[in-house]
């Protein structure tokens, strides 16, 4: 029998199979664009309060129990991140032990990491290994997914290598980002968040039927500030913190019952100050001198920096989707265009002034990053055997870059100080063709198999001019290389895909094992300082991946609990590594760093004791290590790095939450819930640093809310960072200091919030 849709209203409808009637449905939309139906919940049915509720995913491309998909896939629920302030994507590492990040004094110099792999490069021609998505759409630079989270859904992180499925291959995982869709009937919504330190965010939202139930459309806006959490002694200014204002919208038209049409369109702004960043650890006198007032101790929330670092980032894209019903298939169409626009000026010195012996150095960057993507997907509304999804996707992307550094430094042969000025423009083209697909087997009842297959064609150029004060015959001079012209092209294809079969060992407890294979297209290093070495193409990086989960439910569907392991090595990884230049110039260089190797295993578990007392529980074991590290030929300065361990992994993470809930009257109730995140020790330098390598920490979230359900109404108190821990999210190496990024809560806090659904 067919599935068919009214109205946007899903049906069930049981179908035969080998004798027996199973269960089958399919949402007649992809679910991006689709239209929230579901009855308002002052009349909606009460489901049974004493099991855990089923999460639903989409990261198959249709909408599935998360217990029954073959993949390793975390999720956080936008209830969840709105009630614990969580207003961007960095934040959900403290939440999912599998993600981290490495951050960095503006959006460009920042991105994600799973399972121990990420993209360390800023170069506009270096893919990223974790790619994020939104609604469908995959953004192309890291440093786009960064800004503030608005009117989330859900956020999906699937752990390992991806592509098979949609949009663009990622060679360590996908972090899909589910909005809110538009509601057939009024609703609204207002977010307040103010704290002791100065922080306070406003969100509003709406959403309602706009023509006859054929058009339905939402709107949301967000404005934010925060002054920092860092002293400029200098400028006598806090630092650190941000302005952000910005907006998401919605629309829904459908047609007739066969066709659902959607366009959105999102705009974020973003004014930080985050610092270059801090002095924690130096070890020249003469530095020291220069640096006084302040004394470089582990946790200095102090700098000097006389010139004021700020970033200005713009993130905007239009979306256009169709979900056209033909017969017995959907066929699905994203269509999208999106800018990314980011400025950058830092204080690489931090330094009030230029000293006889520190050049005083400050840096200038603009990006303009453009990009274009097609997306085509068919699916079966019903099946018999077989299951699949199948598309074509496009993208074309643009980057053109602006650096421009100026040191002050004095010279000594004159006796005065003199000003170098360096300035380059590079630009970056690429262009990715793919075919992809992915067909489930059911085999029985019980057993299935699933094949995916992906063919990606990437073609990247780019070309790079810097004029340059510093004399050729000089070569650098206090971070500033002579003049540089150079332009490349390449173009490679590549497979990926997944195969391996997935069993039903009792109704509640489902298994699966895949072998995966990962693709992440070539690249070049380009940059500021690019020299003659960093002109040949870096070669694709592959990924072996097996995988074996099991999703697991006990107690009559009141614990939840998923188990994944899995060992995946990395052919050709594509490193930046810090070394010396033949003149013994500290370089980072983007090479082939030879192979690596993460293996691990990872558990997500829930556990609802009753109806007021809720358990989580999640922890990873990541062993990510580098098997045989590729020196360049040229560099004689080489580290050894064999055994080693991969930047930004720790070995352990784990995150345990408690939520208890006290009625004390009618539709109201008390809510009581704490929050643990702990991770043991993390290198931030593939070079081995021992002066970047943050020691084990942990992080304890208390909250006090009261929560009227009858008026949905809840009013909070959070404290943050309860036992006052200072920690770092990244340290760097500047010359012969250490410097660190000061995330928000590293030191105790105190928030209000208030949340009303209207």
């Amino acid at each position: 029998m067919p599935l068919f849709c009214q109205h946007r209203v899903l049906y069930w409808i049981p179908f035969q199979r080998h004798g027996m009637y199973v269960l089958s449905a399919m949402l007649l939309s992809t679910g991006t664009f689709a239209a929230e139906t579901t009855t308002p919940k002052h009349t909606a049915s009460i489901a049974d309060s004493s099991k855990l509720e089923t999460v639903v995913v989409t990261a198959t491309r249709r909408e599935q129990s998360l217990q029954t998909v073959p993949i390793a896939v975390s999720v956080i629920n936008g209830k969840q991140l709105e009630q614990q302030q969580r207003n961007a994507i960095d934040s959900i590492v403290a939440t999912i032990p599998t993600v981290n990040f490495r951050a960095g004094a503006s959006n460009k110099d920042t991105s994600l990491f799973i399972r121990g792999i990420g993209t360390i490069s800023t170069s506009p021609g270096v893919e990223p290994s974790v790619s994020t998505v939104v609604d469908g759409v995959v953004y192309s630079r890291p440093g786009q997914a960064t800004l503030d989270l608005l009117d989330i859904n859900r956020i999906e992180v699937l752990r390992g290598p991806q592509g098979t499925l949609f949009g663009k291959n990622a060679s360590a995982g996908v972090i899909n980002i589910v909005t809110k869709n538009p509601t057939a009937y009024p609703s609204g919504y207002v977010d307040l968040y103010a704290t002791n330190d100065g922080e306070q965010r406003i969100k509003l939202g709406a959403s309602n039927t706009l023509i006859d139930n054929r058009l339905t459309a939402n709107v949301s806006a967000l404005l934010g500030r925060y002054d920092g959490n860092v002293d400029n002694i200098t400028t006598q200014k806090e630092v650190n913190g941000y302005k952000n204002y910005g907006f998401r919208t919605k629309f829904v038209y459908t047609p007739n019952d066969n066709l659902v049409v959607g366009l959105s369109a999102d705009y974020v702004h973003k004014d930080g100050t985050a610092p270059t960043g801090v002095v924690v650890k130096n070890s020249d006198a003469n530095y020291a001198a220069a640096l006084l007032p302040i004394v470089a101790t582990i946790h200095n929330r102090t700098t000097s920096e006389n010139v004021s670092a700020s970033t200005d980032d713009t993130n905007r894209g239009l979306a256009l989707t169709a979900d056209w019903t033909v017969g017995n298939h959907l066929i699905s169409s994203i269509t999208a265009y999106r800018q990314w626009k980011n400025t950058q000026i830092g204080d690489s010195d931090q330094i009030a002034n230029a000293t006889p012996n520190f050049a005083a150095i400050a840096d200038l960057g603009t990006v303009n990053s453009k990009q274009f993507s097609q997306e085509l997907r068919i699916k079966p509304l019903s099946f018999q055997h077989i299951d699949y999804v199948a598309g074509l996707y496009f993208s074309k992307n643009k980057n053109d870059e602006t650096y421009q550094r100026q040191s002050r430094w004095y010279n000594s042969t004159t006796s005065a100080y003199q000003i170098d000025l360096g300035r380059a423009v590079y630009n970056t083209d690429s262009t990715n063709y793919a075919v992809f697909g992915e067909g489930t087997y059911h085999i029985s009842d019980r057993l299935r198999w699933v094949t995916g297959l992906r063919v990606t064609h990437d073609q990247l150029s780019y070309d790079h001019t810097r004029v340059s004060t510093v004399p050729s015959s000089v070569g650098i001079r206090n971070a500033i290389r002579s003049g540089f012209t150079g332009s490349g092209s390449t173009d490679e294809t590549g497979l990926s895909g997944r195969i391996g079969p997935q069993f039903d060992i009792t109704p509640n407890i489902h298994s699966y094992f895949t072998y995966s294979r990962g693709y992440k297209g070539p690249a070049y290093n380009v940059y500021f300082n690019m020299q003659q070495n960093d002109t040949p193409v870096i070669d694709p990086e592959t990924a072996n991946a097996y995988e074996l989960g099991l999703k697991t439910q006990w107690l009559d569907n009141r614990l939840r609990a998923n188990f994944a392991i899995f060992n995946t090595q990395y052919q050709n990884y594509q490193a930046n590594f810090r070394t010396l230049d033949p003149s013994g110039f500290p370089i980072t260089r983007l090479v082939n760093a030879g192979s690596v190797n993460t293996r691990g295993a990872e558990l997500d578990s829930t556990f609802k004791w009753n109806q007021n007392l809720i358990l989580n529980f999640a922890a990873a074991y990541t062993h990510a290590r580098v098997d045989a590290f590729t020196c360049p030929a040229s560099d004689t300065s080489c580290p050894q790095l064999n055994g080693q361990t991969l930047p930004f992994s720790p070995d352990w993470k784990v995150n345990a939450q408690v939520n208890r809930y006290f009625p004390i009257a009618s539709n109201r109730q008390i809510e009581l819930a704490a929050q643990y995140a702990w991770q043991s020790d993390v290198q931030f330098s593939l070079d081995q640093n021992q002066n970047t390598i943050q020691p084990s920490y942990g992080i304890v979230n208390l909250t006090l809310a009261l929560n009227d359900k009858a008026s949905d109404w809840r009013v909070a108190l959070d404290v943050r960072n309860v036992f006052d821990k200072s920690y770092a999210t990244l340290l760097s190496t500047n010359g012969n200091r250490i410097i660190r990024q000061v995330p928000r809560d590293d030191e105790r806090y105190f928030g209000l919030s208030f949340h009303k659904n209207f």
